[in-house]
């Protein structure tokens, strides 16, 4: 494979959970080294990720990566790499939103839900129950405690409902003046308006001056929908084979499951034509 520091030079974004990572956040050997081939070969390997920057950062040294940007928080937060400060990446762009007409929107159809608010710093403040999620940098706190700092981003969980009741209580509650992606059980994920991967991503395409035909982007979830259309209207989108058939439905072509290493084969694959 050629060195890709010119014209070929690809920006290939991945989702972290349910792409790079499996649910018990092991890896496989197999995509571990793929990343690696693409990475050594000049291209711009980066994070695009529902994870705040404390969560993701590990998994970004796990990888080995030294991408300029990383892309947070769905989209609100992008990190940029500056040596010259602790963990190398610095908060470069960020977007919030006062979660109050959100929260309040949302408590009395999912009454006995759980949630979540990020702060511009990363850090977190729960409700009771929300005992799933990563809860370092992070307080328990009343329901009214959340509706005083202003979110990058607001998650909320609802465990008593499948997958078909949620879609359906998420598609009354009429939600205004924000972006959000149903996650794949009863979860919602909330970022500020006309917010999302894409957005960030596109800030990070003109900054990195890559053209749009040279871009790959890898994804599982709702969150990624508009990412992957973004990455595929002119470059590649995959779309991991255990992602729901409306996010298969907007990528270029899909691979094989997490479990199955789909990853690594689209980053073979761009391997063997470059």
């Amino acid at each position: 494979m050629t060195d890709a520091r010119g014209d070929g030079r690809l920006l290939i974004a991945l989702d972290v959970d349910g792409t790079l990572i499996h649910e018990d956040e092991s890896v496989s050997e197999r995509v571990v080294e793929a990343v690696a081939r693409v990475r050594d070969a000049g291209h711009e390997v980066m994070l695009a990720t529902g994870r705040s920057w404390e969560t993701a950062h590990p998994i970004h040294e796990r990888f080995g990566l030294r991408s300029d940007f990383v892309v947070c928080a769905n989209g609100a937060l992008t990190m940029r790499r500056d040596d010259t400060v602790d963990g190398g990446y610095r908060r470069e762009f960020i977007e919030t939103f006062d979660p109050t007409e959100v929260l309040e929107t949302i408590r009395p159809h999912l009454p006995r839900g759980s949630f979540m608010v990020e702060d511009p710093t990363g850090f977190r403040r729960y409700t009771e129950g929300m005992s799933d999620w990563e809860l370092v940098n992070a307080e328990q706190v009343t329901f009214e405690e959340l509706t005083r700092h202003p979110a990058t981003r607001v998650v909320v969980v609802s465990p008593q409902h499948d997958e078909e009741q949620f879609l359906s209580i998420v598609d009354r509650m009429g939600l205004h003046k924000v972006s959000y992606a149903i996650g794949w059980t009863a979860w919602l994920d909330i970022a500020p308006e006309g917010v999302n991967k894409a957005t960030a991503l596109e800030r990070v395409r003109h900054a990195l001056d890559i053209p749009r035909a040279n871009l790959v982007a890898v994804g599982d979830g709702r969150n990624d929908l508009d990412m992957l259309q973004w990455a595929g209207a002119e470059g590649l989108s995959a779309a991991m084979g255990q992602a729901p058939d409306e996010v298969k439905a907007v990528a270029t072509r899909s691979v094989g499951t997490v479990l199955d290493d789909g990853l690594a084969e689209v980053l073979e694959g761009l391997h063997a034509t470059l």
